[in-house]
Parts: C-alpha cells; sequence; structure tokens
C-alpha cells in the first residue's frame, strides 16, 4: 500500500485546525501524535521492515489518537473512564464515518489499521490474532508507551490528574504497587491507591514493551530516569524509589543486552 505521508500530515493538521490549538491538552496531543509516529517508525526499521511496511507503522502513529480531539471537545476530558474509550471512538470516526479515505485511499490495510487502533489502549490485546496484527500492534503500542513517558515529563502529574502537588510530594506507594513492580509488571490502575502510585504506575509502562529497540529509545530519550529520580519529601517513599530505580535499571539492560 503506498502512503503518501505529506498528504497524511495535511489531512491531520487540517483536521486538528478545527480544535483550538491554544488549548494545551489539545497541543498535547498534536505533539504527541506526531512523536508516536516517529518512534513507531524507528521501531518498524529496526525490525527491518520493507519501506511500506515501515510507512504503514508511521500511519498508524499519526492516526492512533485521532479520537482524543474530539472526546476533549464533546466531554472535556481525556479520561476514558469519565467519557468514552478514546481508541474506539477514533476507529468510528476512521472507519464508520470514513475519515480514512482522507488519508490513504487503498482499503487494503484498512482491517489492521483499525485492529491496531482498537488494541493500543488495552492493558492485554487479544490472542486470537494473526502475526503481522500483533507485530504493528505491539509497534503502536510500544511507542504510544515510550512518549507517554515523555508526555509525565514535559506536564506536571497534578495537571493531568487529579491530585494535589502535596499529595504526590508526600504519600508513599502502595505494599500491591511495589509487589507488582518487583514482578515486573504493568501496574493495574485498580491498584494504585495514592497520588505516588500513579507516578510509578506510568514508570511500570516499561515492563511492557516488546523490542530491543524500544528499550534502546527510552533510554536514550531519558524521561524514565526523571520520573524514577523523583524527590519525594516522605522518607520511606525515597527508600521505594531507591528499590524501584535499581529493579527498573537492572531490567532495562537486561532487554538491551538480549
Amino acid at each position: 500500500m503506498k502512503i503518501d505521508r505529506k498528504k497524511v500530515r495535511c489531512v491531520f493538521d487540517e483536521y486538528v485546525s478545527n480544535y483550538n490549538a491554544n488549548d494545551e491538552k489539545i497541543k498535547l496531543k498534536i505533539y504527541h501524535t506526531y512523536r508516536v509516529a516517529e518512534i513507531s517508525e524507528r521501531i518498524a526499521k529496526s525490525l527491518n521492515f520493507s519501506s511500506e511496511d515501515i510507512d504503514l507503522a508511521w500511519l498508524m502513529g499519526m492516526l492512533h489518537d485521532i479520537g482524543r480531539f474530539e472526546q476533549e471537545k464533546q466531554y472535556g476530558t481525556f479520561d476514558d473512564s469519565k467519557s468514552v474509550d478514546h481508541a474506539k471512538f477514533g476507529v468510528n470516526i476512521l472507519f464508520n464515518e470514513g475519515m480514512i479515505k482522507q488519508f490513504v485511499d487503498d482499503k487494503e490495510c484498512d482491517e489492521l489499521i483499525r485492529d491496531a487502533i482498537s488494541y493500543h489502549n488495552m492493558f492485554v490485546i487479544p490472542q486470537d490474532i494473526t502475526e503481522r496484527t500483533r507485530t504493528f500492534s505491539n509497534i503502536l503500542r510500544d511507542a504510544d508507551k515510550i512518549d507517554i513517558l515523555k508526555v509525565h515529563v514535559v506536564v506536571p502529574l497534578d495537571k493531568i490528574y487529579p491530585m494535589t502537588l502535596n499529595d504526590l510530594y508526600t504519600s508513599q506507594v502502595t505494599k500491591e504497587v511495589m509487589e507488582s513492580y518487583f514482578r515486573k509488571e504493568t501496574v493495574l490502575k485498580s491498584l494504585r491507591k495514592t497520588a505516588v502510585d500513579t507516578l510509578v504506575g506510568h514508570t511500570a509502562l516499561t515492563f511492557g514493551l516488546n523490542y530491543k529497540k524500544s528499550f534502546e529509545i527510552v533510554k536514550e530519550q531519558g524521561c524514565l530516569d526523571k520520573l524514577l529520580s523523583f524527590e519525594s519529601r516522605n522518607s520511606n517513599t525515597q527508600k521505594q524509589f531507591a528499590k524501584l530505580r535499581e529493579i527498573m535499571n537492572k531490567f532495562i539492560a537486561e532487554k538491551i543486552a538480549e
């Protein structure tokens, strides 16, 4: 499938121009989209994909959060639990409303694109899918998680979530979240009880990455190190973060060495 990147960028830019670019949340998602597309491309290249499949991975990055803009306009939030599943919302805009035709004329990869976008925000992707679908879904999921680490460095957590800075700097990591981290698991939202649990949970997204290049990009990006260098005012939390850094640094080193 032939993908015209210039056309895709123009259509995307025209679409998001319908939303308030002065709104920090909208601006955040625009920049996030372009970075996820770039990271998806880098991962695809590391896997020796054909030029067509590299373009396809890039395209999925450009389209993965298309539902975010209308979500913010209609519901005033990016919180899916208080509005709609933004991935499914985006799929509806692209395929049920037909916007995908503005990005690419060829329908050859419609199902693959639809599935990858649908799965990108799932905790676990379905088992009964093709290997090609799984690979592209994992590339997109990795790229999204990697850039989420950057987002949480660029934007203060109290601006994204309903928490105060005092709560963030004085709370402790709950036992269940620490235990999940020790098992090198992506932390379930249901386990997060305190403000600092949210920060720890986002660093734990790294445990769900799939590719060596993904870990290399995380290391290169440096945002994970910044998040784990969090300077709590709680002495117990400081000790917890020392353990978290030790676990994560060892994990990434092992993944890059594989």
